[in-house]
């Protein structure tokens, strides 16, 4: 079995590491780090448990534009990015570069168009991706060759989700999860969804129908009136919901077999003051050859 690519949600893990260490970590110029050190403890976790070809970090805007167009309520809640994690995230690709990760990112759209993308071309040339995200809008890349490594606050390593488990846990396959998100709502994207329709009826109504469009095509035989008066007034804004839940595809080039270079990580490390990071990675990488 060909050993997998790695795809990271930069964006979805620094947050995370950022609001899960203190601050008080910090640098050799006196400037939080935390965010740092806990997005590269994240990455080589997984590194260590699942030994990936290659490894790609993908960054992104905080909402795509045309999400925006859409439905401007969406990411509408989301807070600005503090200060001490701002600096982080510009010092971010450097750091994970030094590791020889591949770096991504756009200008325009999310990380998350960007883990699908590779995702889906690692899968159709017949290798195996892991995307790595806290982000459960990315269940819909779960399928044949991609399984999905989701991070949980307060759980030590990645839960393993693959298509039998999305299903399992949102009664839908991975394809519908977006139509899923449209008619059940997202809080953490500001999606409201169809107004009454919750977890089990969006459940019951894809599994009886098949896609949101032909949910909404059969909404006046719906019998149950609250659910008939939902889908019928909601129509448009449904599709619109279903469509920012949906990955975009965007161009990207597959890296190149690759393997974690610990020692040079070590040397950005402790060249940000990560004394311990450097250390720990320092004793745990492969014998330089010697000399000739």
């Amino acid at each position: 079995m060909p050993a997998p690519l790695l795809l990271v949600d930069g964006d979805s893990m620094i947050f995370r590491a950022f609001f899960a260490l203190p601050d008080s970590i910090e640098g050799k110029d006196g400037r939080p780090v935390n965010a740092l050190l806990g997005l590269v403890n994240l990455v080589l976790r997984e590194v260590d448990q699942h030994g990936p070809r290659a490894v790609v970090v993908c960054f992104g805007q905080e909402a795509a534009h045309y999400r925006v167009e859409l439905f401007d309520g969406y990411h509408a809640h989301r807070p600005e990015v503090p200060e001490k994690l701002a600096e982080q995230f510009a010092a971010a690709p450097a750091l994970l570069g030094a590791f020889g990760w591949t770096v991504a990112s756009h200008d325009s759209l999310e990380a998350d168009d960007l883990l699908g993308a590779y995702a889906r071309r690692e899968a159709a040339g017949g290798g195996r991706a892991l995307v790595m995200t806290g982000d459960r809008d990315l269940f819909q890349c779960a399928g044949e060759g991609v399984v999905v490594l989701y991070v949980r606050t307060g759980r030590e390593g990645a839960e393993v989700v693959d298509a039998a488990e999305v299903e399992r846990r949102y009664g839908v396959p991975p394809a519908l999860v977006p139509d899923f998100i449209a008619l059940r709502g997202d809080p953490s994207d500001g999606i409201p969804g169809a107004k009454g329709i919750g977890e089990k009826t969006a459940a019951a109504l894809l599994a009886e129908h098949g896609p949101l469009e032909a949910v909404l095509e059969r909404a006046l035989a719906e019998s149950r009136p609250r659910v008939r008066t939902a889908l019928l007034d909601g129509r448009d804004e449904l599709l619109a919901f279903k469509r920012i839940a949906t990955l975009s595809d965007v161009e990207v080039e597959l890296p190149t077999d690759r393997e974690t270079d610990r020692r040079a990580g070590a040397r950005a490390a402790r060249e940000l003051g990560l004394k311990r990071l450097a250390e720990r990675l320092e004793r745990s990488a492969q014998p330089e050859p010697p000399a000739r």
